[in-house]
């Protein structure tokens, strides 16, 4: 009897204040959950959507009674996108060239950051100032110097020298790695500038327990700054992967003459157009009929095509999704 007469006179001495706070946390985490399953949804939702109408027929786009799940479940669609996005051949070839790019990209962003973390050199706070450029400036503003560039290469006119015209790197893969190996690749700005960030934050204590063990400063940083960076190298690796998998701009000026799929799938609509006219015209007898295809069946291929090439990136990360948020969770510590 004491004890109840006990919590009685403690509940009014509180005035409720404890089932205030568990009904404030509730209704907050309550909220919390809400908010978070809107953003995911809003996120997920389109993809959703396209995964919906990827497995659907003709008749089911123009159906009104058919709105998520497919009535003629079909893989039509995707048997038509990769014959005519030439899909395995540009899969294979796109990530080849993205693959060494993206390696090239951060092996000299890795190597720009580090020295600016760590080593003080000649007119250092403006070489800084010009990486920012390099995230403030669009690479469209550039594009004109960029091709007078590539297209008269040459190094301090010795190949004008000796034979008299200088190298031609457009439409030449070579290109596109030389610009990723001297850090002015696609958002090379941004992963000299994280890198840089993450070095800062690590010990000094770590280089100078190296040096005194005898490591020099190419050794130490093999050894000791570059494992315990992994995680960033990663999230690096991974952000220049997906951009330059679906880079429009400088595939457009050193690919030209390579299959990749973000050429393929700015080209599919047009494929797709003339595919089914030609086999719409053929089905009236060749005579002379000319059929367009519908704008939702267009739509419907192209949402197809647009799986098919996230299908690698969504890999990659689920492979990779550990260091990626182990990264996020290390930068927002350390910096």
């Amino acid at each position: 009897m004491s004890d109840g007469n006990n919590k009685k006179e403690w509940g009014s001495i509180s005035s409720g204040y404890f089932l205030k706070k568990t009904m404030k946390d509730g209704a907050i985490k309550i909220c919390r959950a809400v908010l978070l399953f809107g953003l995911c949804f809003l996120i997920l939702q389109p993809i959703l959507d396209k995964i919906s109408v990827s497995f659907m027929s003709q008749q089911d786009i123009y159906d009104g009674t058919v709105i998520s799940v497919p009535r003629n479940f079909t893989f039509f669609n995707y048997t038509m996108v990769n014959q005519l996005m030439n899909f395995w051949p540009s899969l294979f070839e796109t990530l080849f060239i993205v693959l060494v790019s993206s390696l090239l990209q951060i092996a000299a962003c890795t190597l720009a950051g580090y020295g600016f973390a760590r080593f003080k050199f000649p007119l250092k706070n403006f070489w800084f100032i010009c990486v920012m450029l390099i995230i403030i400036i669009p690479p469209q503003t550039i594009m004109s110097s960029l091709y007078l560039n590539f297209r008269f290469f040459d190094i301090f006119g010795l190949k004008r020298l000796i034979t008299g015209e200088p190298i031609n790197l457009l439409n030449n893969v070579m290109g596109l790695w030389l610009l990723s190996a001297t850090g002015m690749g696609l958002k090379s700005g941004l992963y000299i500038f994280m890198l840089r960030q993450y070095f800062r934050g690590m010990p000094k204590e770590l280089e100078e327990a190296a040096w005194v063990d005898g490591c020099g400063r190419f050794k130490t940083f093999i050894r000791i700054m570059l494992p315990d960076a992994t995680p960033m190298l990663t999230s690096c690796f991974l952000f220049s992967f997906v951009w330059q998998w679906t880079d429009s701009f400088y595939s457009t000026l050193f690919l030209i003459n390579y299959k990749t799929l973000s050429k393929s799938l700015g080209s599919l609509s047009e494929r797709f157009s003339q595919w089914y006219a030609q086999t719409n015209v053929a089905g009236a007898g060749g005579g002379g009929v000319s059929a367009f295809a519908p704008m939702g069946y267009q739509q419907m291929m192209i949402a197809t095509g647009m799986l098919m090439c996230l299908a690698p990136l969504i890999i990659l990360y689920l492979v990779a999704q550990r260091a990626f948020v182990e990264s996020l969770s290390q930068t927002g510590i350390k910096m």
